[in-house]
């Protein structure tokens, strides 16, 4: 195997580089971004119209049928908005924060497989953008760069308003990242792989007792799968974790001294997070393209209809999430972060890699780690106590 498919992953580089290579590398990159962009319009209109629906309204009906060009429109509205500059902002960091916060999302796209393999040019190529051998690892890399975009919107802006917005929406997404990369660690530990590729593979075939599918969110028990679930909730800041727009104090939060196309951008990549994390979902825990071929169509389009089908379950979870769930208090937020997610992420990873290890092992540790979370439970209970009594 040569050394460039072991830096890729993608057998279009298994008989080296030419232009025909490099010229599928950039087409695969354009549709990529073509694709992803597409989806984000989709999903704006997807959850005003299916909010408007479980709220007995109507929702966007004027631009284009169904009011599905309705995204389109307000985004050229932002492009021909004013662009505001704050006269005490930090002007260059101002300028480059919004795109810290979209271009991670993007790259984060960039290494989920959305198929099986298809030819080019008589070069056969991945329906994957890349497929480094530490995929996992560049998916956390992205995930902690896009804080940076929003603590330094909000430091930029030159106003303490969005300055305390951004502290508290940096702080949110830094501790919701443990628990997130605790949960991923699982998958990785019974894959064996930074891969994504290869933890799509290992997911194929036959499951549990022969009959359901071999997913991870089965294999793993669940529990890794939904505080993946709530984590990422909280990293995308949607509904109930919606803080950082700090709407209950008349304020926009980190983006209130943006306009126009800047402030487009950071919805553009609330968006494009969700979209992207909704594929992440899918390829850690429920196969990612993996399902059957029923042989009506070419057998290379079932994996995409499978992923974008999952995909889109994924996106009516957050939908719904927004349409039913109140906003958390912030006290509330960083408690079930730090007291519970994390806590019972660590505790199941350890069972896992008991498991992993002897099936003896994890006798032991379930017991184990019960003891331990009840005597954290009770100093905690202590803790809440004694600070009540000092409030009255």
């Amino acid at each position: 195997m040569s050394s460039a498919l072991l830096a890729v992953g993608d057998p279009l580089f298994a008989e080296g580089v030419d232009l025909t290579v490099v010229l599928i590398v950039i087409l695969k990159t354009l549709v990529t971004f073509a694709v992803l962009m597409v989806a984000v319009l989709f999903m704006v209109w997807y959850e005003r119209k299916l909010v408007s629906d479980m709220q007995n309204r109507i929702g966007p009906n004027r631009a284009g049928p169904f009011g599905i060009l309705q995204s389109l429109a307000d985004g050229i509205k932002l492009f021909f908005k004013e662009d505001l500059l704050p006269e005490r902002a930090d002007k260059r960091v101002f300028r480059l924060a919004p795109y810290l916060s979209a271009v991670p999302a993007f790259l984060s796209f960039a290494i989920v497989p959305i198929g099986g393999t298809v030819t080019i040019a008589g070069h056969e190529t991945n329906l994957q953008l890349a497929d480094p051998p530490v995929g996992i690892l560049f998916l956390l890399a992205m995930s902690g760069i896009a804080v940076y975009g929003v603590m330094l919107a909000g430091w930029s802006s030159g106003s303490k308003y969005p300055l305390l917005g951004s502290v508290r929406a940096s702080a949110q997404m830094v501790s919701y990242e443990a628990a997130l990369g605790l949960s991923i660690a699982t998958v990785v530990l019974i894959a064996g792989s930074l891969s994504t590729q290869a933890i799509v593979a290992d997911q194929a075939g036959a499951g549990p007792f022969g009959v359901l599918p071999a997913w991870n969110i089965l294999r793993l028990g669940v529990v890794p799968f939904v505080i993946f679930v709530i984590a990422a909730t909280a990293e995308l800041n949607r509904p109930p974790f919606d803080l950082v727009e700090a709407e209950q104090e008349l304020v926009g939060g980190f983006h209130t001294e943006y306009s126009s196309i800047r402030f487009a951008l950071f919805f553009l990549a609330e968006f494009m997070n969700t979209v992207t994390m909704s594929a992440v979902i899918v390829t850690l825990f429920l196969g990612g393209p993996s399902g059957p071929d029923f042989g009506v169509l070419p057998s290379w389009l079932w994996p995409i209809l499978w992923f974008t089908a999952k995909v889109l379950l994924f996106l009516s979870m957050y939908v719904w999430f927004r349409a039913t769930l109140p906003r958390l208090r912030y006290d509330q937020l960083m408690d079930l972060g730090w007291k519970l997610l994390i806590p019972l992420a660590l505790f199941w990873l350890l069972v896992i890699a008991a498991v992993r290890l002897d099936s003896g092992y994890a006798l032991l540790a379930i017991p184990a780690g019960g003891l331990i979370w009840l005597l954290l439970s009770r100093s905690m209970a202590v803790s809440r106590a004694r600070t009540t009594e000092k409030v009255h």
